[in-house]
């Protein structure tokens, strides 16, 4: 694929300083780049690079007088290169559905999908247009896939989920499996039969190696636009709301009901029943005992205010040189007491 900048420019919105016939055929980061490709400046840490790379353009907010070549000016040079990659991006070849996947009779089976060998498709399935399912995907009985959804290899939906449209879950993930559930009658665990679902809206992305249970009653649901990285534990009956991003190793309690634009940090935990309000942040690490408001900043285990945890973390260091100060003036104390 080939590009000029002046057309990229008027595709992102950006305008172009120098030559704007310049002739684009890929991306590259700004020390990999080669002579016909465009990258992006967002970061001073990278201006060494800037003034030796060999790309044709860059992306950039403000012009690079360290850059000979075109620039495209833009208001967030990271966010543009996103749009310029998917630009480039190859798309997925078209193969139709492979007689070596298992399509029961009773499956309904959209326009133009794509269905790899080893794939198994359950009864009363219905797939949606355009939708791509990779060699060793499993899809339960009663599932319902929206248009334009891909599942890469191995991942698993159990029967009855539903998922919306333009959807990605990468390899391994493992959807509407059973949540944890038991109650003790005497020393024996005595299960609680999970008889609800999972519901994923439309244009999520579900990172590699994620599980996803389904709800105990009702249905676990992650809303529009949602985004985890790999290894994210959902259980039962949460709740997560649009355009939050959970990183990888993040895991949620059951019947946890997270707002709109959350932002939750690798290998936090957040204890079940809690409510985590609109916009709130979580940083890494953190565990998360009780609820937070809209907003809200936490760090740490248990989680406190952002900036709090930051002071007490520079003062841990400290606390040997304290204790032994501490005990000093305790001995001087005593000498003058006696």
């Amino acid at each position: 694929m080939e590009l000029d900048l002046k057309e990229i420019a008027d595709r992102i919105g950006g305008k172009v300083l120098g030559d704007d016939r310049v002739t684009v055929t890929g991306v590259a980061s700004l020390a990999e780049a080669r002579p016909g490709q465009i990258s992006f400046f967002a970061d001073p840490r990278f201006k060494e690079d800037l003034k030796s790379t060999k790309a044709s353009a860059i992306l950039v907010v403000e012009p690079r007088e360290d850059f000979a070549g075109s620039q495209i000016l833009v208001g967030n040079p990271a966010l543009a290169y996103a749009k310029v990659a998917a630009l480039f991006a190859p798309p997925f070849r078209f193969v139709g559905v492979s007689e070596r996947a298992f399509i029961s009779e009773s499956a309904i089976i959209g326009a133009n999908a794509s269905i790899y060998p080893l794939a198994y498709v359950g009864d009363e399935a219905v797939i949606g247009d355009r939708v791509i399912l990779f060699p060793g995907v499993f899809v339960g009985d009663r599932v319902k896939i929206g248009n334009s959804t891909i599942l890469y290899p191995n991942v698993t939906v159990m029967n009855d989920c539903v998922i919306g449209n333009e959807v990605i879950v990468h390899a391994g993930t493992v959807i509407g499996s059973d949540g944890f559930g038991f109650v003790r009658e005497g020393s024996v665990n005595v299960k609680i039969p999970q008889m609800g679902t999972v519901q994923i809206d439309d244009h999520v992305e579900i990172g590699a190696n994620c599980c996803i249970d389904r709800a105990a009653l009702g249905k676990t649901w992650i809303k529009q636009g949602v985004k985890t990285d790999n290894l994210v534990q959902i259980a039962h009956n949460v709740v997560i709301g649009e355009d939050t991003i959970l990183v990888a190793q993040a895991a949620i309690g059951g019947s946890v009901s997270i707002g709109n634009q959350v932002v939750i940090g690798g290998q936090v935990a957040i204890r079940d029943h809690l409510q985590v309000k609109d916009r709130a942040m979580i940083g890494s690490q953190s565990g998360v005992a009780k609820s937070l408001g809209e907003g809200e900043i936490v760090s740490g285990s248990p989680a406190i205010p952002h900036r709090l945890w930051l002071k007490t973390s520079a003062l841990i260091p400290q606390l040997p040189d304290v204790v032994a100060r501490l005990r000093r003036l305790e001995k001087r104390l005593d000498d003058l007491e006696k």
